[in-house]
């Protein structure tokens, strides 16, 4: 590490006198460690010091040292957010907490994905056990704004509820807010919204129809409705090959792109009256229309 510049996140230890404060910091610490990915924030080392009679675990970060998420070229930053979420998924681990401030980018514009200390590992003996629903957990984790109906209300949550949060990640890369944001609202207000999916539309003049409609596949009350991590991830790849292959003059809503997969992934309104089956045999530059109607699937 001779020369590299790192993030140290610094943790008060008489902080963490209660159990669940140091079994929290060491399952963030953990979970560091088992993952190594491109859009991952990379785990270093962990030490403490004394400072003033006070004692601090020191946690040695990679630094992302572009700032926060920028609202400029959506589909190239929320692609890598998607294989760091469909990374994490693949191991059996949620994050439980993605929301924007848990989105860097570094000077080389590659997002990292960070802070997993909600983050909760199932094993396969976690996931089997009878006297819970599969990969399902019923803790009240995350912060509000970006919480699935089935965490609001305590009815516990899977992987599903991570994807809940990534749509509303997606939302307010468009929109420059949380779909749920209100001023002075309280929290029954917001659990209401959330509950009835009751968001403002992303501004149809600047966006395509397929940013929306993958926003309300990941914003939806059920969760068996809602993509997974590996439909996420489809999506954002042919939009971000899509986008990457034209100019910015070209990327308007009036010329919007057309997906082409070579998966059974759909793109679903809550209320679908149709299906349009896309062909793995098309060719990329001939890709099909989403077609005129609001809940039109693809």
């Amino acid at each position: 590490m001779t020369g590299r510049m790192v993030a140290i996140k610094k943790i008060e230890l008489d902080l963490m006198k209660n159990k669940k404060a140091r079994e929290d910091c060491r399952k963030e610490i953990d979970l560091l460690k088992q993952l190594q990915h491109e859009n991952i924030i990379r785990y270093f080392c962990s030490f403490i010091v004394a400072d003033q009679s006070k004692e601090y675990l020191m946690i040695v970060l990679e630094l992302a040292e572009a700032g926060d998420l920028s609202q400029r070229s959506i589909w190239k930053y929320f692609v890598q957010i998607s294989r760091a979420i469909a990374y994490m998924h693949s191991r059996s681990i949620m994050h439980r907490d993605i929301k924007p401030a848990n989105v860097f980018i570094s000077s080389g514009g590659i997002v990292k994905l960070g802070d997993l200390g909600l983050g909760r590992f199932l094993s396969m003996e976690t996931m089997n056990l009878s006297t819970f629903k599969k990969g399902m957990v019923f803790s009240i984790v995350g912060t509000p704004y970006y919480m699935s109906p089935e965490r609001m209300n305590e009815s516990g949550y899977s992987f599903k509820s991570d994807i809940w949060s990534l749509g509303c990640v997606l939302y307010e890369m468009a929109a420059l807010q949380s779909p749920f944001f209100g001023e002075k609202q309280n929290l029954l207000a917001l659990v209401r919204k959330i509950s009835k999916c009751e968001y403002p539309p992303i501004p149809s003049n600047i966006y395509s129809q397929h940013l929306k409609l993958t926003v309300s596949n990941c914003i939806c009350a059920n969760p068996a409705r809602r993509f997974d991590a590996r439909d996420v991830l489809t999506v954002a790849e042919h939009m971000h090959s899509h986008f990457s292959s034209i100019s910015k003059s070209q990327q308007k809503i009036h010329s919007a792109p057309q997906l082409i997969t070579n998966t059974t992934t759909t793109i679903r309104q809550p209320q679908p009256v149709r299906r349009i089956q896309v062909s793995s045999n098309r060719s990329p530059t001939t890709l099909p229309q989403l077609g005129g109607r609001q809940n039109t699937q693809l």
